[in-house]
């Protein structure tokens, strides 16, 4: 399917979803200082908390197969939309609409504050990697375990050295720092997004049916700005927002992560290369292991559910 002939039609199918053992998650909504966040709740009550987090272009649609095998392993199950997406809202429209891979991080901390967790794991793909990676290297001492699919630590920096078949792979990088690709970012987000989908998982059909039943997240108000503004920053072809000033300042000084962490990348994963999560040992000075799902894409947690979920089990079991 080219992306110049996709039809979609966006629908929300909360009413609909289950967690594939019966339990309907449980839309909520929570405040902290800059945000009204949208988030899922499901699996037993008394269950131990793990936040999982969506990357881009994606939403908590992205977890739904893994729930209920980490449901009946007695985990609770919090699945926050992101800055910028689904219903989750800025509470003041003065807020700098920051992409920053800082603020995300800085997001999953407020989420765990505002309801109540003490002591939580973290889960995140993509974009949502990145925000577990930080958020567990700013508060090793409340998150147990740190689990991250397709995105390796120590590449967000703008100065890190890229392979040509990175360069290649961030093509939409460079193409939204022009002009013209802020306008496909505005204007034709769906059809855009769903070519990445597409290019992505090269062994999976997605259906328009699943890809719809997240893209409606992709028309909340401030996507757009969030998205150019997040892949413009990294490359310093934006300006900053000034309030994240101090965790930059500690991810410059120093990067270690001291939580328990594991990686789950595709090994046919055309948006990260596998070398991208390669010889990490470094940063992590508490356990760490790495996986590599062969034939897997970018979206391993979708096309490859069940050893994503059976991976996730085993290391979130642990101590």
């Amino acid at each position: 399917m080219s992306a110049a002939s996709t039809q979609i039609t966006l629908a929300s199918d909360l009413s609909s979803r289950t967690a594939n053992d019966g339990t309907r998650p449980e839309l909520r909504t929570v405040s902290t200082g800059l945000l009204d966040i949208g988030y899922e709740i499901s699996g037993p009550a008394t269950g131990r908390p793990v936040i999982l987090l969506h990357g881009w272009p994606d939403d908590v649609r992205t977890w739904d197969r893994v729930l209920a095998p980490l449901h009946a392993t007695g985990l609770r199950t919090i699945v926050p939309y992101l800055r910028g997406f689904g219903s989750t809202r800025f509470r003041n429209k003065e807020t700098f609409r920051s992409g920053q891979l800082s603020a995300l991080g800085r997001d999953v901390l407020d989420l765990a504050d505002a309801i109540g967790l003490e002591h939580y794991s973290v889960v995140g793909h993509d974009w949502g990697a990145r925000a577990a990676y930080i958020a567990s290297f700013l508060a090793p001492e409340r998150i147990t375990h740190c689990a991250a699919l397709s995105v390796g630590w120590g590449t967000n920096n703008p100065d890190q050295i890229l392979s040509l078949r990175q360069v290649h792979n961030y093509w939409y990088h460079w193409y939204i720092a022009l002009d013209r690709g802020a306008d496909l970012v505005r204007n034709d987000r769906l059809n855009f997004t769903r070519y990445i989908w597409q290019i992505w998982n090269p062994s999976w059909s997605i259906s328009d049916e699943e890809f719809a039943a997240t893209a409606a997240s992709f028309m909340n108000a401030d996507w757009a700005e969030i998205v150019l503004h997040s892949y413009r920053v990294r490359w310093g072809l934006a300006a900053s927002d000034s309030a994240y000033d101090d965790i930059e300042h500690q991810l410059a000084q120093g990067s270690e992560i001291r939580v328990p962490t594991l990686v789950i990348h595709g090994g046919a994963d055309p948006c990260n290369h596998l070398s991208t999560s390669e010889g990490k040992e470094q940063f992590f000075t508490s356990s760490y292991r790495r996986i590599v799902l062969d034939g897997a894409g970018h979206f391993p947690q979708r096309d490859a559910a069940g050893p994503v979920a059976e991976a996730l089990i085993a290391f979130l079991s642990g101590t």
